[in-house]
């Protein structure tokens, strides 16, 4: 029965760890909006964005194209979010601008999919992923420059 127990207490942070990678955009919206540290909110905004570039993939394919372009608009919504907490706070700074380039490619290949008529919005959200990264470059170069 001991023997049990300590394998139940060992296994259970995994478990608990593997349901919170599983969070619908809904769930993580809700723990984005209750979050107050600007690091959480970061990562919190950052897993609403990957969760949703793979959910508009998903609904292009399916051909809903208005629910897909809703997924992007989430998308381009929360990086701004992302960015703004962590160029405010200073923190993840890096780590905001690796996940914004990574869904900035995943997107060109999903654009690479679509209907011609189908891409622009798509082309719209590369080109503020872009922005949103020069602007992230820029403050992770500047703190530099300023502690000096």
């Amino acid at each position: 029965m001991r023997k049990r127990l300590v394998v139940l207490l060992i296994l259970l942070p995994f478990c608990v760890a593997g349901a919170r990678e599983h969070e619908s955009a809904e769930q993580l919206k809700a723990r984005f909006d209750a979050a107050s540290n600007p690091k959480d909110r970061v990562q919190l905004a950052l897993k609403i964005a990957e969760t949703q570039v793979d959910q508009a993939d998903k609904l292009y394919t399916a051909g809903k194209v208005d629910e897909a372009r809703a997924a992007v608009q989430d998308i381009v919504s929360y990086i701004d979010k992302a960015t703004d907490s962590a160029t405010g706070s200073g923190k993840k700074l890096k780590d905001t601008e690796i996940t914004v380039r990574k869904i900035a490619h995943k997107l060109a290949d999903i654009k690479g999919t679509l209907n011609f008529e189908d891409q622009a919005p798509v082309q719209d959200a590369i080109a503020h992923l872009e922005h949103v990264r020069t602007v992230l470059l820029s403050k992770m170069f500047n703190l530099g420059k300023e502690e000096k």
